[in-house]
């Protein structure tokens, strides 16, 4: 068999004429074919974009509206509370220089000329006493002023009769002075001062001044101290009357001073007290003729520190000698096992007893009691390391 004739074969009759409509697209069955062909690519490439749009649309994210922006409360933030504790505000007390609270000791002082022969010993409250002042009376005997304000005793004395040289000594202190009575001139001499006078057997001290039993007349008139003070209220406490520093590392003597631990005193043969250094309990202790000094708990009478002022006698007044106060004169101050000499000065009876040193420096005592021996300048002051 022969094959199916080319149109487009040159030895076709037709052959040339075919191919020439063939490539120019003359002939009417090829544009059909090639419009078919176009019309399947449009058909192809919309449904391309078709599927594309659908796939698109169906892959998209839906659309969600944002919720509105809030700001965040915060927590709130806890109170602070603080768990410290201030301390109570402090001042020095005027007589002693210790710390105490403010306003504790907004009392007037009370002093009081108090018995010290053998029948009133042990004495009542002595061992509290702020200050404390021995004078020579007659007979070589000794008394002393005490003056109480930081630390009040129920009772103290035997309390005794006033001397002409005490006006001078508790001037300075104002408040109260308790006592027994006395020679007209010195209880008048007493009373022109600015302190108050309470007297025993006067009528304001008839619920507040008493005889014990436990002494012996006259050697047993005690006083209701509380009760003495809170009826004069309205009386100024005391003003301070020495320097002092927190403790006796501080103080004059031993900074400047020179080791004494024994003191010495004669003011006659009757009367000759020493004082001892006791480096346990960093006070000097008290004896009397030799012996230890006692209180009524059994306990030795001490003392922060002591001063030893060296003192005129004034013979105005005959047998009963009358202590100079007014003027100047040598000082042994001694603390913590040491002392310092100086000298002393009082410019007038209301002003406090200065204390210098030898270089002309304030003299600064250890906080705590203190005990003043007036001693004539006829006695004698021993200091022994």
């Amino acid at each position: 068999m022969s094959a199916w004739p080319d149109p487009c074969n040159a030895g076709h009759p037709r052959g040339r004429a075919a191919r020439a409509r063939l490539v120019c697209g003359g002939d009417e069955g090829f544009r059909s074919e090639r419009g078919a062909q176009l019309v399947r690519r449009a058909f192809l490439a919309g449904a391309l974009s078709a599927g594309a749009s659908i796939l698109l649309a169906s892959c998209s994210v839906p659309e969600v509206s944002a919720a509105p922006a809030t700001t965040p409360t915060p927590a709130p933030t806890p109170e602070f509370v603080s768990s410290y504790v201030a301390p109570a505000a402090t001042e020095l007390a005027p007589l002693r220089g210790t710390s105490v609270l403010v306003g504790s000791l907004a009392r007037p002082s009370i002093a009081a000329k108090i018995d010290n022969h053998e029948e009133a010993r042990p004495q009542f409250g002595l061992e509290r006493a702020d200050i404390v002042f021995e004078e020579l009376v007659e007979g070589g005997l000794t008394r002393y002023l005490a003056v109480w304000h930081s630390d009040l005793p129920d009772q103290l004395g035997p309390v005794r009769s006033i001397r002409p040289m005490d006006p001078d000594i508790a001037s300075p202190y104002g408040g109260i002075i308790c006592y027994s009575g006395g020679q007209e001139i010195f209880v008048d001499m007493m009373e022109a001062t600015n302190v108050y006078n309470a007297i025993h057997g006067s009528s304001d001290t008839d619920e507040t001044f008493f005889r014990t039993d436990l002494r012996d007349a006259p050697h047993n008139v005690l006083v209701m101290a509380p009760a003495v003070v809170g009826q004069h209220v309205d009386l100024a406490p005391p003003a301070q009357q020495w320097a002092y520093s927190a403790d006796a590392l501080g103080s004059s003597a031993v900074r400047e001073g020179t080791p004494s631990a024994r003191i010495d005193v004669v003011y006659s043969s009757e009367r000759y007290p020493s004082w001892q250094w006791d480096d346990a309990a960093k006070r000097y202790l008290r004896s009397q003729e030799g012996a230890p000094d006692l209180d009524l708990s059994g306990a030795q009478l001490a003392a922060t520190n002591v001063i030893v002022m060296s003192v005129a006698i004034d013979g105005t007044y005959g047998p009963v000698p009358k202590t100079v106060m007014v003027g100047s004169g040598q000082v042994w101050v001694s603390t913590g096992g040491s002392t310092i000499h100086g000298t002393w000065s009082k410019a007038d009876q209301l002003g406090a007893i200065r204390l210098v040193d030898d270089r002309g420096m304030t003299i600064r005592l250890a906080a705590g009691s203190t005990w003043v021996q007036l001693l004539p300048q006829s006695g004698t002051i021993t200091l022994s390391a």
